[in-house]
């Protein structure tokens, strides 16, 4: 019992931290221009041009791109829906919110893109810079799968372990492919996935709060 307790303690913490520090970052680029720090960054990754790579990077992110969210959140969704885990179905549907979340929060900060000026421009993106909403849909959708690949038990192991995997690498992939194509500052990136997380975690809890692993 107290582990239990420590533990949801814990979480209300790092959640409270995961809040704070967003709203801190949304002001800080609301404020003043990219820093030293997203311009290095940037440099740093773009320095690692190759031929094909601007491809590769593009390919990491065409999962982002609209409408491609849309398909692949509706086509899972219904996998999971004549899997008889209809439930599941319905909170897959819920991570299409991001879009509307991360519209809305570019609107109100209207940071601009990085220009050509400072950083090599591969894709030229459209609305306002921050949050990146590849980050944030990636970080939601995707995360919340690896939850699902977590607790859905019956689903057949070789399955869970590969849509975990693909799961993790797009993740972990997106911001760097976001940066090397210009798209967005490291900021962009990392508010995209502090929000991502944020959203997890309330998406996460209502999933787990009347949920039990299934054998």
């Amino acid at each position: 019992m107290a582990n239990t307790v420590n533990t949801k303690r814990w979480l209300v913490g790092l959640f409270l931290v995961l809040c704070s520090g967003f709203i801190f970052l949304t002001f800080m680029v609301a404020l003043f221009p990219p820093s030293a720090i997203d311009l290095k960054i940037s440099q740093v990754i773009q320095s690692a041009q190759r031929p094909g790579l601007d491809q590769v990077m593009k390919f990491i992110s065409w999962f982002g791109a609209f409408p491609v969210p849309l398909f692949i959140c509706l086509l899972v969704s219904l996998l999971f829906y004549l899997a008889r885990l209809r439930r599941e179905a319905g909170f897959l549907l819920l991570t299409l919110i991001s879009g509307l979340i991360s519209t809305v929060i570019k609107m109100l900060v209207n940071r601009p893109r990085p220009t050509a000026n400072l950083v090599r421009i591969v894709e030229v993106a459209k609305q306002q810079s921050f949050p990146s909403g590849h980050m944030l849909f990636y970080t939601i959708f995707f995360g919340f799968l690896l939850i699902l690949m977590w607790n859905l038990k019956h689903i057949n192991l070789a399955v869970r372990i590969i849509t975990a995997v693909i799961s993790v690498l797009l993740i972990l992939l997106v911001p760097v492919s976001r940066i090397y194509l210009g798209a967005h500052w490291f900021t962009d990136v990392l508010g995209g996935f502090m929000l991502g997380v944020i959203y997890l975690y309330g998406l996460s809890f209502l999933y787990l709060r009347d949920s039990r692993p299934q054998l």
